[in-house]
């Protein structure tokens, strides 16, 4: 693990080449916890150099998704079923609390964002 401070733009882009290299490793592993830093250190930079302010969820879910290169079909697993997360994701269907947390221990999206007001 070759962890460095993110201190520009450039930075975070080789982090989060980074982090898809290694977003499905097996929890335990040197990747997972490489993954878990360069987490925090992204959301670091992030709070410091961008003021996102809360988003509401889907928009929060989305630009995770962007980050991630993740699919529709990627969430499932922490909101459900297919249907499910369609309603989610097009504002028909609330966050219940175990998808809020599912998704904040899972996708590492701040609870604040997961938890604001819907725009």
């Amino acid at each position: 693990m070759n962890i460095k401070p993110i201190r520009s733009d450039q930075d975070l882009q080789a982090a989060f080449r980074r982090l898809e290299a290694i977003f499905q490793a097996e929890d335990e592993t040197p990747e997972a916890d490489e993954r878990e830093v360069l987490v925090t250190l992204v959301e670091a930079y992030e709070n410091k150099h961008y003021d996102f302010g809360p988003a509401d969820p889907v928009e929060a879910i989305k630009f995770r998704m962007e980050q991630q290169g993740l699919t529709a079909r990627d969430l499932e697993r922490y909101i459900g079923p297919s249907g499910r997360v369609s309603e989610v994701l097009n504002r028909k269907r609330r966050l219940s609390l175990r998808m809020v947390k599912r998704l904040h221990d899972g996708l590492k999206i701040p609870y604040e964002s997961l938890l604001a007001e819907a725009h």
